[in-house]
């Protein structure tokens, strides 16, 4: 396998994509890691397992789908379906900034619980409903958005399908996501706990089209079959370096990391933005929000942070 010399020290274990290229069959791929960066962003929701493990999902898949942007360019990926899970919405801005939420129904999540454990479980919280990913390349640029319907699908099987339908671009996803505990030793007790990871790997060919016989779309069987190989635990392990694996998977193709993206969690509230938003209410509307303190209270959805306001204060900021 071969690593760019500018991109050689900065492949790290996690919270970065691994862009890469297979120099025999030129095919394009990414591979996601998250860590810190995931619980960052999902911890502060204290939702229960189904909903967190979807929005995982559907963050190591925007930063799959992003990373392919522009800096400054923005991707939206979001959900909206039948299911216990309703809402998903996974925000990536280039280069490599992630934010994201979820909406679920505690009912229905309870009547997905009693179907059992595992993978179908997981996998039919979301239900029917349709995948919209909105692409916007920066400045300047039209902004692009693609519709998808599914009925009780994985969420790496819809976006593959929509890229392949909306895009005419052959794509594998493999999304995975689990706990781990972190701090085993009595020492470091009070800090040990289970941490959720999410790893996740693409491949596309441009060149290739399923329904040619050509040398291009052997090229594209042969990695899409490599590729399908991938362990759930291997893309998870921080143990297990990304060039390790990509050669593991990839090492007849002649592989080649051509850049390394680190991923961090943010978001674009503020006190500002929302004191603005409020005003734009009437009077009357702004005195029935009130709680029982006086203050108007706005939970951000995507990082949880609170901005309390008082009538007055609005009043002076709208002045």
């Amino acid at each position: 396998m071969a690593i760019e010399p500018q991109v050689a020290n900065l492949t790290v274990a996690d919270d970065c994509v691994v862009v890469f290229r297979t120099q025999r069959s030129n095919v394009r791929g990414r591979l996601v890691r998250l860590g810190k960066t995931l619980d960052a962003i999902v911890t502060p929701h204290a939702m229960p397992d189904i909903p967190s493990r979807r929005l995982s999902e559907a963050l190591a898949l925007a930063a799959l789908c992003g990373s392919a942007l522009p800096d400054a360019g923005n991707l939206n990926l979001q959900t909206r379906s039948d299911g216990a899970v309703s809402i998903l919405v996974a925000d990536y801005a280039a280069p490599g900034r992630l934010r994201g939420y979820a909406r679920y129904d505690q009912g229905k999540l309870g009547e997905t619980a009693e179907q059992g454990a595992g993978l179908k479980t997981v996998a039919s919280s979301l239900g029917d409903g349709h995948l919209a990913i909105t692409l916007d390349s920066g400045p300047g640029e039209e902004r692009y958005q693609g519709v998808l319907a599914f009925e009780n699908a994985p969420l790496a099987a819809t976006a593959a399908a929509y890229f392949e339908q909306r895009e005419a671009m052959p794509t594998l996803i493999r999304l995975a996501v689990a706990d781990q505990f972190i701090g085993s030793t009595r020492a470091a007790q009070d800090e040990s706990r289970w941490h959720r990871r999410a790893g996740g790997l693409m491949i596309q060919s441009s060149m290739a089209r399923r329904d040619e016989d050509d040398d291009a779309s052997e090229d594209w069987n042969r990695v899409e079959m490599l590729a399908a190989t991938v362990e759930d635990h291997e893309l998870l392990d921080p143990g297990l370096s990304a060039e390790r694996l990509l050669l593991r998977l990839f090492h007849e193709e002649a592989v080649a990391v051509e850049r390394v993206i680190p991923l961090s969690s943010f978001c674009r509230c503020g006190r500002a933005k929302v004191e603005n938003v409020l005003l734009a209410f009437g009077a009357g509307e702004l005195s029935d929000m009130l709680d029982e303190t006086g203050h108007i209270v706005v939970t951000c959805e995507f990082c949880t942070a609170r901005y309390a306001f008082t009538l007055d204060e609005l009043k002076q900021g709208g002045a």
